[in-house]
């Protein structure tokens, strides 16, 4: 999945021919060049890899696609390739090895070449955008946040506009943005690598695309850790997962509660109530008068709504606790009618446009969304009783209810069927993928994976929360291909 305040859920079934690649590939096709990144490794690399805008006509348009490696630092030791599946959909590949890669690299002791891709549409890959405008691309309409009370007129009015700009001005190629196609990529990339069998590490949205991918290419799969996964039920795929956030923040909220009612809080003034009981009502609160009377902001014409609180909870929860302190302050600065508040980082600016093409492509390309606007309606006033934090708008409509263009490939169906060689690693109170779908995957992978849970809060967890004994699961097994002989938990 993306940057953090591009939590957005989303993503995939074809039989393995119509998944198969177009065409073979050689290690020949690649030409590797530096291409270091702000405060990456210096010796990243990429390189350009020409695949098919369609492979139903491998003889027709074709579209680049920015590949990158760390190679490993020991090749005595190095046994093959490890694929990071960037998440999102729309995560770029380039920066998350960027990120990622020197605390892979550590980890795995150059047992590996780490690498990974730009998804087709996303940043050195070949793209296009819809033509939205900028408020179109704010983050606020493209997570499609009801109005107060719950209307979705204008939410309906957008999602209209978007799907129309988009069928207007994305053409084949924004059309052309899916996990099938995804998948086929990454077949692509597989084969230009020259790598007999490829090994993957997948977060958020990537754990389904290596899942998929796992199922249609189960011979030239080896290792596979998923982190952070999706209920990956056919017919539902993203909406499901978009639909799951609102119960996953409700399990995630508690430990924010918790933290923002301890005395220890008061040290820096940071304590939001005597009891954690009390924490979820205030915020309740303050976002139904901020839904009435917005606070102005120092970002000009940019108020702080309750939505815009909303979306900040939502934000806070998804990773670390290390981010509950900046959701305090904002809280209290809300208390304050005197305060000067300040937008959380990314409200301020618009999403690029060709990464919210990317984004609203995805989810909508990938399956069908029900097109009934008194039903999405129903929804979003059935789900803000149920789930006020989120306030219906997991489930409200979106650009999908509109595309112009129904899904080329069906969702893969994930299976039991395969090798047993995949790993799952998964936060108990995950709000973005939360526990009771990655418990759906697991079923649905029967014997061909094991489960190992951290008892702890957040989205991602190998390398990211300092929990031992789930990375030491993980690292293990991408070393030795030993796992747990049955599903883990793990508290410390």
């Amino acid at each position: 999945m993306k940057h953090r305040l591009a939590v957005v859920l989303v993503v995939l079934s074809l039989s393995a021919t119509c998944l198969a690649v177009a065409g073979p590939a050689s290690a020949a096709t690649l030409s590797w060049k530096p291409c270091p990144q702000p405060d990456g490794p210096v010796d990243q690399q990429c390189a350009d890899l020409s695949v098919p805008m369609d492979y139903r006509k491998a003889d027709g348009a074709r579209l680049t696609l920015r590949v990158t490696r760390l190679a490993s630092e020991r090749p005595a030791a190095r046994r093959g390739a490890l694929l990071v599946v960037p998440g999102g959909p729309g995560g770029s590949g380039v920066d998350a090895l960027a990120y990622t890669g020197p605390a892979l690299r550590k980890a795995l002791e150059g047992a590996y070449d780490l690498v990974s891709f730009d998804p087709r549409g996303v940043g050195g890959s070949t793209g296009v955008g819809c033509g939205l405008s900028a408020d179109d691309r704010d983050v606020m309409n493209l997570r499609s946040w009801p109005g107060p009370g719950g209307d979705i007129s204008d939410s309906v009015a957008r999602a209209r506009r978007i799907a129309d700009a988009c069928a207007r001005n994305g053409g084949a190629l924004v059309r052309s943005y899916s996990t099938a196609n995804e998948v086929r990529d990454m077949e692509r990339f597989r084969r230009a690598l020259g790598t007999a069998k490829l090994s993957m590490y997948g977060v958020s949205y990537g754990t389904y695309v290596a899942a998929a991918y796992a199922q249609e290419h189960p011979e030239v799969t080896e290792r596979v850790v998923l982190d952070s996964t999706g209920d990956p039920d056919p017919a539902r795929v993203e909406r499901g997962w978009l639909a799951n956030t609102a119960a996953g923040t409700d399990e995630r909220f508690p430990d924010f509660a918790r933290w923002a009612a301890d005395p220890a809080r008061d040290e820096d003034g940071l304590r939001l109530a005597q009891r954690s009981s009390e924490v979820g009502p205030l915020v309740l609160s303050l976002a139904d008068r901020l839904d009435r009377t917005p606070r102005a902001t120092t970002t000009p014409h940019k108020p702080l709504t309750g939505n815009i609180l909303r979306q900040a909870v939502q934000q806070a929860l998804s990773y670390s606790d290390a981010d509950f302190p900046w959701l305090a302050q904002l809280i209290k600065a809300v208390q304050d009618p005197d305060a000067t508040i300040d937008l959380p980082p990314g409200y301020a600016t618009p999403m690029p446009d060709r990464d919210a093409a990317v984004f609203t492509a995805t989810q909508c390309n990938d399956v069908s969304w029900p097109h009934d606007v008194r039903g999405y309606a129903h929804a979003v006033a059935t789900d803000r009783v149920r789930h006020p934090l989120t306030a219906g708008q997991p489930v409200n409509i979106t650009p999908c209810a509109f595309w112009h263009t129904e899904p080329t490939d069906r969702p893969v169906r994930i299976t039991s069927d395969g090798p047993s060689n995949m790993l799952m690693l998964q936060n108990l109170r995950d709000p973005v993928t939360p526990y009771f779908g990655a418990l759906r995957m697991r079923a649905a992978l029967g014997d061909r994976a094991r489960l190992v849970t951290v008892d702890r809060g957040g989205h991602g967890s190998y390398q990211a929360d300092g929990n031992a004994c789930g990375d030491r699961a993980v690292t293990g097994f991408l070393l030795t291909g030993h796992r747990p002989s049955a599903d883990l938990r793990c508290t410390t």
